[in-house]
């Protein structure tokens, strides 16, 4: 992704920060007014209806530093599901290294080895990121180049609220989201902290390499609940 990218980015921060401050205000509001006025009887708390099943197939990512289970979206991003599994199936994705990690933004794999070098990808998929799915803390999107149909095999797991490359935010498209972490939130809790430096012209590369060891489809009583 792009400087502009994370200029937007930082500007997202920047009104969360904003934000946070004119909760705080709110909070000292409400604290003022519990010294003068007598507490009302809490209202009993409804239950919460249970999410609604994800359609699609997990897959397991096991890295060098832990696995991480995937639950796909093919219901809301059917081809870019079907183009993910192409490339698992090809075996495509053993050896790759995560060769971009931002800490506040997201981490990234699913192009190229430990030397840099790239692998022959299939055609690029059609974005589907207007999909009513939002690239929130631990969901995975395709990366891509500036054009929205650029997606082929690289993706990344976000790590903060990115709501700024949503559809239609980012040049009137987006980063499609098409699946995410069910198991395994503290590896990439993991790797978003590691050491990264410039490395052949790259920016936030991990120092220690990051290995996708291998990845799997999970089925029967191996997929997580």
């Amino acid at each position: 992704m792009t400087h502009p990218i994370r200029r937007l980015l930082l500007n997202g921060i920047a009104l969360g920060a904003g934000a946070l401050l004119l909760s705080g205000a709110a909070l000292a509001q409400t604290e003022a007014q519990t010294q003068t006025e007598p507490p009302a009887q809490a209202p009993a708390a409804a239950e919460a209806p249970a999410a609604p099943a994800i359609k699609g197939p997990q897959v397991s990512l096991k890295t060098s530093m832990g696995e991480i289970v995937l639950q796909l979206d093919e219901e809301k991003a059917p081809k870019t599901v079907a183009n993910f599994m192409q490339y698992v199936k090809q075996g495509f994705y053993k050896g790759v290294i995560f060769h971009r990690v931002i800490d506040g933004f997201m981490i990234q794999t699913g192009g190229m080895n430990e030397k840099f070098e790239g692998r022959k990808t299939n055609k690029p998929v059609k974005n589907e990121s207007n999909n009513g799915l939002s690239n929130q803390p631990y969901t995975v999107s395709m990366a891509r180049e500036d054009h929205p149909d650029s997606a082929t095999s690289q993706f990344f797991i976000n790590v903060a609220d990115n709501s700024g490359i949503d559809y239609p935010n980012y040049k009137g498209s987006g980063y499609t989201v098409f699946g995410k972490v069910v198991k395994g939130k503290e590896v990439v809790d993991k790797i978003k902290g590691v050491v990264v430096d410039d490395v052949r012209g790259m920016q936030n590369v991990p120092v220690t390499p990051i290995f996708v060891k291998s990845v799997t489809v999970l089925k029967g009583d191996k997929l997580v609940k």
